[in-house]
């Protein structure tokens, strides 16, 4: 019988204890504090302590207490970020100063010129470190203060024109050449694709430097190139195969026509080459670019020029306009040492056997020859950096706002032994206005 009792005693004691040793466990567990609760920014207040509106400044204007406030524990209401316009308002109106409509109102349109510069050494390295008290800028020979100084690299927005008209063997050496194009760019950069040959064709807008795109449409700026043509005054291969006693039975049908091409004068075949339309159908397509960006025409020729529409004198006066540079690597028979200084002699009734010169040294822009296909891809990269690090000034010019006139620039810096690249001069544009 005790057992029994002392049984049923346990039983009860374990029961209690299962109830009391979780309560004291919750008891000894602290508690889970809450979540702050979300409180709206402290109004701004300007500096006589007055409120601050968004849109109209600061003022003494008080709003009503909504009927929320009434509550002691209503919370205020967080400013809405969305403009007036769109909380319902339809005019924005602003709070004017006592006095202001009174007095006189000037409207000033500044000039401000933006200057791209390369500064080179003896050894055509870039050179670093100078400062803007290293440069002097001249607008038609009158100094002007410097505004702007910076040497930050600018993205790249390039149009790449291919020569067509090469010499077979020089096209095969540029067509392996092209894959190395979009390794000398960068993600921030945008590349567009022209080709040239009998007028220019356009083989892609601007698109990602890096994008699985431009290898593909530079696959498609491949070609065979032509071969210069012998010319044959006489026999079944001249431009007159039916004769009588020596002469061309038709005038209409030989060469010169109606002159005859039995005087013993060689009739040369003319080649096409559009090279000036085709930068100015690039120049086009850049001059809508931001002008955040560095705009950049890459040409890959000879810089043979004939039968284009457009003369150099327009061409260059769209580029200086838009604040576009030309860059270019001579391929052929312009890439040769001493070759680039013989064809820019011009002999008249004949092509213009190097133009392209012409366009980097107005533009402020580089040129680089080819010795090789190893010297084609280098080419790509160093002209790329070059263009990247570039000194930036800009200045406020001191002629008329626009005049449309020619505007001469000069940069200097005041070291010895130094080479300084910059455009020639610009025309002013109301794209510049600001």
């Amino acid at each position: 019988m005790k057992l029994g009792l002392s049984g049923m005693a346990l039983a009860a004691l374990l029961i209690v204890g299962s109830n009391v040793i979780p309560a004291a466990l919750a008891q000894q567990q602290p508690a889970v504090p809450d979540a702050p609760t979300p409180q709206a920014p402290p109004p701004l207040l300007g500096a006589e302590g007055t409120p601050i509106t968004p849109g109209q400044g600061a003022g003494n204007e008080t709003t009503a207490p909504s009927s929320s406030s009434d509550t002691p524990n209503a919370q205020p209401a967080a400013p809405s970020s969305l403009p007036p316009s769109s909380q319902g308002k339809d005019e924005v109106q602003t709070a004017t100063p006592e006095g202001m409509d009174s007095l006189p109102r000037f409207h000033l349109n500044t000039n401000f010129v933006e200057v791209p510069v390369t500064v080179k050494d003896s050894k055509g390295k870039l050179v670093a470190g100078l400062t803007f008290r290293d440069f002097k800028v001249f607008e038609n020979d009158a100094r002007e203060p410097i505004a702007l100084f910076t040497v930050s690299p600018f993205p790249l927005s390039i149009a790449f024109v291919i020569d067509q008209s090469l010499t077979s063997d020089v096209m095969a050496k540029v067509n392996r050449s092209l894959d190395a194009i979009q390794g000398a760019l960068t993600p921030y950069d945008e590349a567009a694709v022209f080709s040239y040959s009998n007028g220019p064709q356009e083989r892609s807008g601007f698109t990602g430097a890096q994008s699985n795109r431009l290898p593909a449409v530079l696959s498609l700026a491949r070609e065979t190139g032509t071969d210069m043509q012998v010319p044959v005054n006489y026999g079944p291969l001249s431009g007159c195969n039916i004769r009588e006693n020596g002469n061309c039975v038709d005038p209409n049908l030989q060469p010169g026509h109606s002159t005859g091409s039995g005087s013993g004068v060689i009739t040369i075949p003319k080649e096409v080459h559009t090279l000036n339309d085709a930068i100015l159908a690039a120049a086009k397509e850049l001059s809508n670019r931001p002008k955040e960006r560095r705009r950049i025409i890459y040409v890959i020729s000879d810089g043979k020029e004939y039968g284009s529409k457009a003369t150099y004198k327009e061409v260059v006066r769209y580029l200086e306009t838009n604040n576009i540079a030309v860059y270019g690597t001579l391929v052929g028979e312009s890439a040769r040492w001493g070759e680039g200084y013989v064809s820019r002699i011009h002999l008249p009734f004949t092509m213009y056997d190097n133009i392209l010169y012409k366009y980097i040294a107005a533009t402020g822009g580089t040129a680089d020859s080819e010795q090789n296909l190893n010297g084609i891809e280098k080419s790509y990269e160093l002209i790329a950096e070059e263009a990247r690090n570039q000194y930036t000034l800009g200045y406020y010019t001191h002629e008329p706002f626009i005049d449309g006139k020619f505007r001469k620039i000069d940069v200097r810096v005041e070291r010895p032994g130094l080479e300084v690249k910059a455009k020639t001069g610009y025309y002013p544009s109301g794209q510049d206005a600001h």
